[in-house]
């Protein structure tokens, strides 16, 4: 067998001890499922700001609340309205519940009618973030363990091909240079998960956040245009 192929990667991994290849494994998948996440994120973080793109330019072109309400419940199914259409309708759906209730009455105080609606928002708004932020926490543990993880089956690997040194008469760099290469690959794989993981981690952080301002920014807006309405 050559230099080249005992140093080969595949012929590395087979040779490793059982736990750096345990170790390599486990890396190996939590990359694959790192990845999967990290594009369906990005999909989905596209999406909502098309959407969420699409209905503010809607929105502030000056139509008819009721009439926009009617058309958002019924134009599409409720998984593709987006997240600020359904925030949308949770306040408007509220605001004409409450109206219709206190139709006839005497109003004195238009807060009666607007803190329902308020609630339903803020209710609507944490609903779209925390599915906006699902698996992120993943992403930021396999970003943060992962390099460890991948330490680890160095540092065992290396013992390994040292403690083998103990039955050889006379130590040589051809000797401990494939124990210590197979125990690097741990690290390496470490890195190639983690990497990726933490930079996907940073991005959609910041657009979730970017998102989160607008939504917030809609819903005092539409407040005011309800409390306008209600008095």
């Amino acid at each position: 067998m050559t230099v080249t192929q005992d140093l080969s990667f595949l012929s590395l991994i087979s040779n490793a001890s059982v736990l750096v290849q345990m170790v390599m494994a486990l890396l190996l998948l939590v990359s694959v499922m790192s990845w999967t996440y990290i594009f369906r994120k990005f999909f989905t973080i596209r999406a909502a700001q098309r959407q969420t793109e699409e209905f503010e330019r809607i929105f502030w072109s000056g139509g008819n609340l009721n009439a926009l309400y009617e058309q958002s419940t019924a134009a599409h199914p409720h998984q593709h309205k987006g997240a600020l259409p359904r925030i949308f309708e949770a306040g408007m759906r509220e605001f004409n519940k409450a109206r219709a209730a206190y139709a006839g009455k005497d109003m004195h105080d238009s807060s009666a009618l607007l803190d329902g609606a308020r609630r339903a928002m803020r209710a609507a708004y944490q609903r779209e973030m925390d599915a906006l932020e699902s698996h992120l926490a993943f992403l930021a543990s396999v970003g943060s363990v992962s390099p460890y993880v991948g330490l680890f089956g160095t540092v065992w690997g290396i013992m390994n091909a040292f403690r083998g040194l103990a039955n050889v008469q006379q130590a040589t760099l051809a000797s401990v240079a494939p124990g210590i290469a197979e125990a690097l690959i741990a690290t390496a794989i470490g890195l190639f998960a983690a990497i990726p993981a933490v930079v996907a981690y940073n991005r959609y952080s910041h657009d979730i956040d970017r998102l989160a301002i607008r939504f917030d920014t809609f819903i005092e807006e539409f407040s005011n245009i309800l409390q306008r309405q209600a008095r």
